[in-house]
């Protein structure tokens, strides 16, 4: 590893190579304000990941709030249409309450928008860029894709009230087919729907075979769209042998007044949660006023925290202690000799105890020694 890299976190680093991998595909960074008019969060609170937002009054006396979303503010701004496409990314933080927590948290972000005529190519290379940048992060990756075609067109068909319908949709997300049967039986559901349903929770695995299943579900035009559309971005990722470590999960159901086409989550190994998630989401630019479609995604940068499963071995290459009375001269010069060759040295009076090192020297008046040395 190049001594630059081993200065920089795991998550600095991958900021690095993504502002790189965009800039390749003609994204340009976006760079939002930390505080927005507290009034059009509001106006648009449905599309938020959180219902709660950090609020203040500003000197002017308007509320102003804490930047919840990038996405909003991207959208506002944007000039992207059908006839002139907007590609942009972002390296920003955002303060919300994170899902399961209970404080606000600080949550840094890195990802990218694509707004103007979401076509078979766009939504392409939304998702090849998403899986490059989790290989960025980790070869043991995963990324899982669905279509909120295809669960929306399953509910439209069974046509329950939304109480009931939002109760299905959280047992789908769980995986929990017991759950699913209850409601059925309490709402008297036909058979066969109460097996699609439960046959959907469960339906997961390689795109290619499990949208052969998913084929055996359909029931309208809806849920047939939205297997051709799977089943054309299967074809362009075998092409370019992009379809390893790809699956289809329609257990993956997010917000359905905001995603209306293919949405995925990304997943890598020692995080036990998602790590990058985005999706097509049509409607927000609808809600304002853009005659545009949109697709994108965000890593969650903190979560790379515990990525780092295994501490490290050692804090620095080198300990440097010295005596009383030392040349001071000749000791900062034996520090540069260290760093000059590339290692990493912490020069201080004693050794304290609380430094894990490779090797520990001193500086004596009659030169530098070495105390001690790891294999």
């Amino acid at each position: 590893m190049k001594q630059a890299e081993m200065l920089l976190k795991k998550e600095e680093q991958v900021i690095f190579s993504l502002r790189a991998l965009f800039e390749q595909y003609g994204y340009r960074k976006f760079k939002m304000s930390k505080f927005e008019e507290y009034d059009f969060y509001a106006d648009n609170r449905s599309f938020l990941n959180s219902e709660t937002i950090l609020t203040f009054t500003g000197l002017d006396g308007k509320l102003l709030a804490l930047k919840p979303d990038v996405t909003l503010s991207i959208v506002k701004n944007t000039k992207g249409n059908r006839d002139s496409a907007e590609r942009v990314y972002y390296n920003e933080n955002v303060y919300r309450a994170r899902k399961g927590a209970g404080e606000y948290k600080e949550i840094m972000q890195v990802g990218l928008e694509y707004i103007g005529e979401v076509d078979e190519y766009a939504t392409l290379e939304t998702l090849l860029l998403a899986q490059k940048s989790l290989k960025a992060i980790s070869d043991e990756y995963i990324m899982d894709v669905s279509h909120m075609g295809f669960v929306a067109g399953l509910m439209e068909e069974i046509g329950l009230p939304y109480v009931q319908q939002k109760a299905i949709l959280d047992c789908i997300s769980e995986k929990n087919a017991h759950g699913i049967r209850n409601i059925c039986k309490e709402v008297n559901l036909a058979d066969d729907m109460t097996q699609k349903l439960e046959a959907l929770a469960s339906l997961y695995g390689g795109l290619e075979e499990t949208l052969e299943k998913a084929k055996a579900l359909c029931c309208n035009g809806k849920m047939e769209q939205a297997v051709k559309e799977l089943e054309d971005i299967l074809r362009c990722l075998k092409i370019g042998g992009n379809e390893k470590n790809v699956n289809l999960d329609f257990s993956i159901v997010n917000d359905m007044d905001y995603y209306t086409g293919i949405i995925f989550q990304g997943f890598i190994n020692g995080v036990p949660s998602s790590i990058l998630s985005g999706g097509r989401y049509d409607n927000l630019l609808r809600k304002l006023g853009k005659d545009a479609d949109a697709i994108g995604f965000a890593v969650y940068l903190d979560l790379l925290e515990r990525f780092e499963s295994t501490e490290k071995e050692y804090d620095v290459d080198t300990l440097l202690t010295y005596e009383d009375d030392v040349d001071v001269a000749a000791l900062a010069k034996a520090a540069q000799m260290l760093t000059d060759n590339g290692q990493s040295v912490l020069v201080q009076k004693k050794n304290t105890g609380n430094v894990k090192y490779k090797q520990l020297l001193c500086m004596k008046d009659r030169g530098l020694e070495i105390v001690a040395e790891l294999d």
